[in-house]
């Protein structure tokens, strides 16, 4: 192999680098020799753009600095702490396309699939790689089930008011994994405004769901709970997978969060065996206690319908409940980060699944596998529907430019449009940040050509990348 193959030289911070390739210091002393009769006139023995170095090594890093007759001198020969310099080999760049959905206009899967168009447009010869993910939010469902070849199955469960209906769930390729939103079986949005009742709405139709997956064979959950219409800390779930709820007369509790108040005796006997052969992931991205001022009743009651009286009782039936199940069961769910989630679900769900709560989007990057993708990249794309301020508390972008800034890559974000305070996300490990819309252009529009307009600005950002590339090797 020639020099010209082992190495790329820069123009970084006022001064000339050579970067050697880690996997050919051997040749050190000879490109050395060869690059300061070479350095600046021109390219050097036909030293293309983007030749040499991959991203973030400074092993075998020769600095030199230009005299003032224009020719390039040795200064020192040896490792140099100056910071991370980036430069892209097209012939062996390996870049992952990890965006989240963008929301109402295209699936996570397939913005990776129009980013991916993009890059090759540039670099035909590069590594890509796509993992979309998500951040336990909405599309999370989605992006998991497409994202390992698995699939959208119906079962018909309880609804939060107790009508029937159908909700769907995601079965996962790997045949083990079911991926169950609480929203799609107890959500809000399938409340009508004006019918909305924390105090009667039951997560009943989650626990049926969760039935219906361990009829399956399915043995491993991972749950989204946000935009629930109920607050009955998930008694409605447990009652469906066999767990008995009992007042002081023997009898089963009915549906709803009053219900609480009445809570006697948890009785687990009857309780579904196959629960204790499984795991559940909860996606919990708030710390909210049970109760108190900052419980479930009082700061999500509200959104749900519930007056100033009604989170009065639903919070004095949720400290009740939290007392019984640290008699019955063993758990202390009360001031429990998270167990104010969703209507108390996320304290149910520690109480009677033995469940873990964790950030959404730190579940969702380990089961698709990002660190392990990550190794060995040189760039990173990510992307969302709307760039901004809210980016940075805990979105799916952020989760994935955390993880490449701890390994040294730099991030670049395509989004649908760059909103308020969007420079926040710099501070994040994000680098650069582009809109899609090249044009004035209703949402509609913009939605409707969403997959062409990913992958052309994706283009544009490979572009100046190569231009970059280009107007650092002249230096």
């Amino acid at each position: 192999m020639s020099i010209k193959d082992m190495i790329v030289y820069m123009f970084f911070g006022g001064q000339v680098f050579l970067c050697l390739r880690e996997d050919f210091k051997s040749g050190f002393e000879v490109a050395t020799k060869t690059l300061v009769s070479g350095l600046p006139g021109g390219e050097p023995f036909g030293v293309p753009a983007f030749a040499g170095m991959t991203i973030g090594r400074r092993d075998g890093l020769l600095q030199l600095s230009p005299n003032t007759d224009g020719s390039c001198a040795e200064v020192f020969s040896s490792t140099v702490n100056c910071g991370l310099a980036w430069v892209y080999n097209p012939s062996t760049m390996k870049i992952v396309i990890a965006p989240q959905t963008f929301k109402g206009s295209i699936s996570a899967l397939d913005a990776a699939k129009a980013m991916r168009e993009g890059i090759l447009e540039v670099f035909p010869n590069a590594d890509t790689l796509l993992v979309p993910v998500a951040d336990g939010g909405d599309g999370t469902l989605e992006t998991l089930v497409e994202g390992s070849g698995g699939e959208i199955r119906e079962a018909e469960v309880t609804g939060p008011l107790g009508e029937r209906r159908n909700a769907e769930w995601g079965a996962m390729g790997d045949g083990v994994t079911a991926v169950i939103e609480m929203a799609r079986t107890s959500g809000l949005a399938l409340v009508p405004l004006d019918h909305r009742d924390p105090l009667n709405a039951t997560t009943y139709g989650l626990g049926e769901i969760v039935c219906a997956a361990l009829d399956y064979g399915f043995r491993r959950f991972i749950m989204g709970i946000g935009g629930s219409a109920t607050n009955d800390a998930g008694a409605g779930m447990a009652q469906a997978l066999g767990v008995r709820l009992l007042d002081d007369k023997g009898d089963e509790l009915a549906h709803g969060g009053a219900a609480l108040a009445s809570l006697a005796r948890i009785d687990m006997s009857s309780a579904d065996s196959r629960i204790r052969e499984s795991s559940f992931l909860v996606a919990c991205d708030v710390s909210n206690p049970l109760t108190g001022p900052e419980g479930a009743s009082a700061i999500y009651g509200p959104q749900k319908g519930a007056t100033p009286e009604m989170v009065q009782t639903l919070d004095a039936a949720l400290l009740h409940f939290s007392d019984v199940v640290r008699h019955d069961i063993g758990a202390e769910i009360n001031d429990l980060q998270g167990a104010g989630a969703a209507g108390g679900l996320g304290g149910g769900m520690v109480a009677f699944l033995n469940a873990d709560l964790r950030a959404g989007v730190d579940i969702v990057m380990d089961t698709v596998g990002l660190d392990d993708a990550l190794e060995g990249a040189d760039l990173v794309l990510t992307g969302e529907g709307a760039l901004d301020y809210q980016t940075v508390y805990s979105k799916a972008p952020i989760g994935v430019a955390e993880r490449a800034q701890r390994r040294g890559m730099p991030v670049v974000a395509i989004a649908g449009t760059l909103g308020d305070r969007y420079h926040l996300v710099h501070d994040h490990g994000i680098e650069a940040a582009l809109a899609i819309t090249s044009a004035p252009m209703s949402l509609e529009e913009a939605s409707s050509r969403a997959a062409d307009l990913i992958a052309d600005t994706t283009a544009q950002a490979m572009r100046l990348l190569k231009v970059g590339g280009t107007t650092v090797s002249r230096q």
